[in-house]
């Protein structure tokens, strides 16, 4: 029963996400809003930590999993990938360029505000 609640308060977190995003407008995907509420809400001790932690760990053991549907949608447009090839791989750089100097700053901040 322990474990269906953690579930449960991970899926909550989900299903608020996605119903803010639908009063957006879905400019912003759900499960997005979902995992921001729930950092959120783990920052501000809202949430503890063993509130989550079994099934946060088995979905993140298992993420590769998720990338799979990803992927072979990809290749059914193996057409569109080559022809804009240049496109993506500029997108690609600057997009990872973006992630690791917010994730650095945000690191960085969590860190002082520690000390």
């Amino acid at each position: 029963m322990q474990t269906l609640i953690k579930i449960f308060f991970i899926f909550l977190f989900y299903w608020i996400g996605d119903y803010l995003s639908y009063l957006m407008g879905g400019f912003v995907p759900g499960s997005v809003l979902g995992m921001l509420l729930l950092f959120l809400a783990l920052q501000t001790k809202i949430i503890k930590v063993q509130q989550i932690d079994a099934p946060a760990r088995a979905l993140t053991d298992n993420m590769g999993l998720f990338f799979i549907p990803a992927g072979v949608g990809l290749m059914a447009q193996l057409d569109t990938v080559m022809a804009n090839w240049w496109v993506i791989l500029v997108a690609v750089i600057v997009s990872s360029v973006l992630v690791i100097a917010s994730v650095a700053y945000v690191q960085d901040q969590m860190e002082r505000r520690r000390k």
